[in-house]
């Protein structure tokens, strides 16, 4: 299968975009690297809003023809020591049939494209220990593990439910 592959940043009021992130995002999220359950009835219905109302945050989307296949959403943080914006890779995903295509990796291309014009100083992203064919994948785009000082070791992502 050829891929006519398209990638954009998300139009959040234009609706074949606000339906490719709710579609691709769902896929994701029923996948076990996404957590294994669907996206709940109230993030379908407020996920997009919610995003467009929030200037740190921006989607990048990839398109095979008019196929949504690639998603990445992002959120602008702020470096303190370089005093400038930060980029987080919060989601990234393919819909599994077009995976190991070069999908994401022409997303990342264009997310550091974006991060760069917003004057961001470096970008972030989490994986899971298991995904092997992500981390293979954010390494050869760059990415590193996270550390200030080789004899304090590597920083590790936490998290704390609030809910």
């Amino acid at each position: 299968m050829l891929l006519n592959l398209t990638v954009l940043e998300a139009d959040y009021a234009n609706a074949t975009h606000a339906d490719a992130i709710i579609t691709v995002l769902d896929t994701y999220a029923r996948d076990p690297m996404g957590g294994g359950a669907p996206l709940s009835d109230y993030a379908k219905t407020h996920l997009v809003t919610a995003l467009a109302d929030r200037p740190h945050l921006f989607s990048v989307l990839a398109f095979n023809e008019n196929e949504a296949i690639g998603l990445v959403n992002c959120v602008e943080g702020f470096s303190t020591f370089a005093c400038r914006p930060l980029v987080n890779i919060h989601d990234i995903t393919v819909i599994p049939a077009y995976r190991g295509r070069g999908v994401a990796a022409n997303m990342l291309a264009h997310v550091e494209q974006l991060a760069r014009a917003r004057g961001a100083c470096k970008l972030t992203l989490e994986v899971l220990e298991g995904n092997q064919r992500a981390a293979r994948l954010y390494a050869a785009s760059g990415f590193a593990a996270y550390q200030l000082d080789p004899a304090m070791g590597r920083a590790h992502f936490l998290q704390k439910w609030l809910d």
